[in-house]
């Protein structure tokens, strides 16, 4: 499929795609936020926060599996950069009520080119692994509200998302 928009950096003119080539680009630090949560039964939070799921530690889990996604995320997007991460924070946050648990990942790096899809899949895969050690309990959950709420670095600056809280 032949592309008719330029701004299209992962699609080449005649057709096909690409992953972009980063390699002239001045690194520089980066920081992208993201944000996400989980909606449930109350008495399903209450499990969670009691550590009363038949799985075991949910909160602890699903923050493992957030981090670990983060790290595999070139392998799990196509035309992802491999990216060395400095750090990644995912923390979950039970909110008693709205009856969810929020998720919010910090994902920070030296380097050419942004982590937004890390910080993104940081959150989508802790919410997977909550849904996953709950589901037992409670199959009328809902992810929602997946998000980048901030980045920052590289030429475009800084972005923030109206309406959100740092």
């Amino acid at each position: 499929m032949k592309s008719e928009n330029p701004a299209l950096t992962h699609v080449r003119p005649e057709g096909g795609v690409r992953m972009v080539d980063v390699g002239g680009k001045p690194p520089t630090t980066r920081e992208a936020v993201a944000r996400g949560k989980v909606k449930m039964k109350p008495a399903t939070l209450e499990m969670i926060t009691q550590g009363k799921m038949p799985k075991g530690d949910v909160l602890t889990a699903a923050q493992v599996a957030g981090i670990m996604a983060a790290k595999k995320t070139w392998d799990l997007i196509p035309l992802c950069h491999v990216l060395n991460l400095n750090g990644v924070e995912v923390n979950l946050i039970p909110d008693f009520e709205d009856s969810s648990v929020q998720v919010q990942s910090t994902v920070r790096l030296e380097g050419k080119t942004g982590c937004e899809m890390e910080a993104l899949t940081a959150v989508s895969v802790a919410c997977l692994a909550l849904y996953d050690m709950c589901k037992a309990v409670d199959k009328s959950m809902v992810i929602t509200d997946i998000r980048l709420v901030k980045k920052s670095g590289g030429k475009s600056g800084t972005y923030l998302r109206e309406g959100e809280e740092e």
